[in-house]
């Protein structure tokens, strides 16, 4: 049995510190063989850049994951020529760098991890249930794991019943909100429809909230901040084996 850990969206430089202090920990508390951390919100200002994920990386993530927010940053774009960080898959081919899956070697075994996006309230980019269905055809481990950053609910849940049997685990990423939905589908794949952020608690979504509000009520442009304040770090813990792919425990962790 292995043990991977998935961390949801880091969020500015206060995730990324917070991430720093605790990483260690947690990899050394639970037997973590995998880390992989969402850093799509990563830089401050947003996007992700060379200063965030180096960060990112330093705390101890072995792939970095994005999302919508991967090309935000367009001085930084040369980060994605490195095969652990990684874009939605499905964004149409020729004219975006970098990749959407990455194969780790493990030594005695290796993992599978794809980046995939959701279209419902999102980009009209490629369809994601027909590009997961090629892309699975080229990767030759049973060890997948896929980010599936995405906004409705529902497209996430479909898209676990989609891929059920058929990966390790489909983690849900980009609404910043934990849900209490992790279970095993089918006997075979965690799944979580949401892994929740890793930031600042007291905002919305690692926001100031006071911006925020100012929008909601007067519906005028505001200058969104990166919040201050106590941070929290969120994402789940799957006990998989490396052998068959197939997840037996998912665990929620939520840690201030």
């Amino acid at each position: 049995m292995k043990n991977l850990l998935f961390i949801g969206d880091v969020v500015g430089k206060a995730g990324c510190s917070f991430l720093q202090s605790k990483l260690s920990l947690i990899k050394r508390h639970y037997s973590i063989d995998i880390t992989i951390v969402n850093g799509e919100n990563s830089a401050v200002g947003n996007g992700i850049n060379r200063v965030s994920s180096d960060m990112i990386f330093n705390a101890g993530a072995d792939i970095i994951t994005t999302g919508n927010h991967a090309f935000r940053r367009r001085d930084s774009l040369d980060i994605f020529d490195s095969d652990f960080i990684i874009r939605p898959v499905n964004y149409p081919e020729g004219g975006v760098p970098g990749k959407g899956v990455c194969i780790l070697d493990a030594g005695a075994f290796s993992v599978a991890v794809v980046n995939l996006m959701g279209t419902v309230g999102m980009e009209p980019i490629d369809n994601p249930f027909n590009c997961i269905d090629k892309v699975l055809e080229g990767i030759d481990t049973p060890n997948i794991f896929v980010d599936f950053h995405a906004e409705a609910t529902s497209e996430k849940k479909a898209m676990g019943f989609h891929l059920a049997k058929r990966v390790t685990g489909v983690f849900g990423t980009h609404t910043h909100v934990q849900t209490a939905d992790e279970c095993i589908l089918s006997g075979h794949t965690a799944y979580i429809t949401d892994a929740g952020m890793t930031g600042p608690e007291d905002s919305c979504l690692g926001i100031d909230k006071g911006p925020v509000l100012d929008m909601f009520r007067y519906r005028c442009p505001v200058k969104f901040k990166e919040a201050e304040g106590a941070s929290f770090l969120c994402g789940v813990v799957v006990e998989f084996d490396e052998k068959s792919g197939k997840s037996h425990k998912i665990e929620r962790i939520n840690i201030r």
